[in-house]
């Protein structure tokens, strides 16, 4: 770790990553702000069973790993290669919304994509993007998707 993100190591900031588009987005841009402030930037990536599982279950399928990898490649591709030092991933067990919460007391903001691989398309915003904008200890950045927003911008164009 350098001097500054030293200096800061009890600041961070604390990045929602689920491998879609708009959470890979707030990955890069929490990276942006983690270097221009010298704080440590916090990946998490959150996993659960599913409550109602309809088939056969291996022993070697594991959620956990699947998470590991989904916040690896993400941190592969914001960071072009290795991660910096200041960088901690963190993979956890639990409901995406309340890990995410309980990890923003004392972080300086939490940024999630505003849509991740759930749900209902079309909606502005995700459930977990809504209740962490509603129930954070710190201010959240809710990012949109780049491509969602030329493609708007274009409908929008297109009805002027």
């Amino acid at each position: 770790m350098d001097a500054t993100h030293q200096a800061q190591d009890s600041a961070r900031i604390v990045v929602g990553v689920d491998g879609s588009d708009s959470s890979i987005d707030a990955l890069r841009r929490g990276a942006r702000m983690a270097e221009a402030l010298g704080v440590r930037l916090e990946g998490i990536t959150v996993w659960q069973y599913p409550l109602e599982f309809g088939g056969y279950v291996t022993s070697e399928w594991s959620p956990e790993s699947d998470a590991r990898s989904v916040l690896d490649e993400a941190a592969q591709e914001v960071f072009q290669g290795t991660p910096p030092d200041w960088f901690v991933p963190v993979v956890c067990e639990g409901s995406t919304a309340q890990v995410l919460i309980d990890a923003s007391k004392g972080a300086e903001m939490l940024i999630v994509g505003s849509r991740g691989h759930g749900g209902f398309v079309g909606l502005l915003l995700g459930s977990v993007s809504s209740r962490c904008a509603e129930y954070s200890h710190c201010p959240v950045l809710v990012v949109h998707n780049g491509d969602r927003e030329v493609a708007q911008a274009d409908a929008a164009g297109a009805l002027a």
